[in-house]
């Protein structure tokens, strides 16, 4: 096996805001790492976590394997080739992995990180003597933030999550901004969304500020409306969407410290679009979360507030359905173009 080197400038780490390569190994982080001392720590900790990020080259290698900092919370690695999954690699307690039966011949392959937990890769291989050429992904840009319903920590394995899957099926280039548990609305993920490439954003706002009673009445409306156009800022003319929160069982009529309920806050952010779309902004649009994840689907969610796998899946074809399909035009499934050195 032949080592290819993590700051190699012929691997892309795709869905990442920022690689750093250190001692302790190399982070695909979901975040600028400089505004680490101005972010809430507990946002850090979630946006050190590699969440729809992946590694992406093309080799005609038989054989890759790596080496990596995780822990037992972290969930599998997904290798995936021209497209097609060829192996979920669980990392509990590992400190490496292999995939040994890649297809024959050159292909497009995409490292994909895990999407929960602590996690560093400090080396990759490939199978001695085989090539390595970058490859741009020319695919539209879609941006998404939300919460651990975004991040997907249940999912089985890291293209299993909803993003993931609506990505893959609709040709989109992912960058994930879930992160559990600190989805509120904070300044700094606005300033990031706005600086970052998109053809496409979506926004899911609600339940981290109803579970943590972060905002109340007073305050969420016109925070969302603030950030929504921190957002606009730098995408003038970029489809936005924003989403309420799924179906939250007792949480639609439990009205939690500051006053909320589910279905209070439903009505807010649908207000909130209702108002920049009579101040001239005809490209955002609202999406009840109940369409993407409604009551029906209530057995999907063994916890009562985050779905299972299948659960995962399901929202995904309703995103498809109810986002996709209405405000994305469609997108051209394409793995991009190789560039030889």
């Amino acid at each position: 096996m032949q080592s290819i080197p993590l700051h190699d400038p012929r691997l892309t780490w795709e869905g990442a805001v920022t690689v750093t390569h250190d001692l302790d190994g190399s982070r695909g982080w979901r975040m600028p790492p400089g505004e680490r001392g101005v972010w809430h720590p507990e946002l850090v900790i979630r946006a050190a976590m590699p969440a729809g990020v992946r590694i992406r080259f093309v080799t005609d290698a038989s054989a890759v394997s790596g080496t990596v900092e995780a822990d037992q919370e972290s969930s599998p690695i997904d290798i995936v080739a021209n497209g097609r999954l060829v192996a979920s690699l669980p990392l509990s307690g590992s400190v490496s992995f292999m995939c040994n039966d890649l297809p024959v011949g050159s292909k497009v392959l995409e490292i994909w990180l895990p999407q929960f937990g602590p996690f560093a890769m400090t080396g990759l291989k490939i199978s001695e003597g085989a090539t390595v050429h970058a490859v741009i992904d020319n695919r539209p840009r879609w941006v998404t933030y939300g919460s651990s319903i975004t991040q997907c920590r249940a999912a089985p394995s890291p293209t299993l999550t909803w993003p993931a899957i609506v990505a893959r099926q609709a040709g989109l280039n992912l960058t994930c901004l879930g992160y559990g548990g600190q989805c509120h609305l904070d300044i700094g993920v606005a300033r990031l969304i706005r600086s970052l490439p998109a053809s496409y954003i979506s926004l899911c706002a609600g339940i981290n500020i109803y579970g943590a009673a972060s905002l109340g009445p007073r305050a969420f409306r016109t925070t969302l409306a603030g950030f929504v156009q921190i957002v606009r800022e730098g995408h003038p003319v970029t489809p936005i969407v924003l989403a309420s929160p799924i179906w939250g069982v007792h949480r639609e009529t439990e009205v939690n410290p500051v006053g909320f309920t589910l279905a209070s806050m439903r009505d807010e952010v649908q207000s909130v679009v209702e108002l920049l779309r009579t101040r001239g902004d005809r490209q955002i649009h609202y999406v009840d979360g109940q369409a993407l994840f409604g009551a029906s689907l209530a057995h999907l969610l063994p916890d009562d507030l985050h779905p299972n796998g299948e659960g995962y899946r399901v929202l995904a074809a309703n995103f498809l359905t109810q986002v996709v399909r209405p405000y994305f035009r469609p997108a051209r499934a394409d793995d991009g173009r190789v560039l030889h050195p």
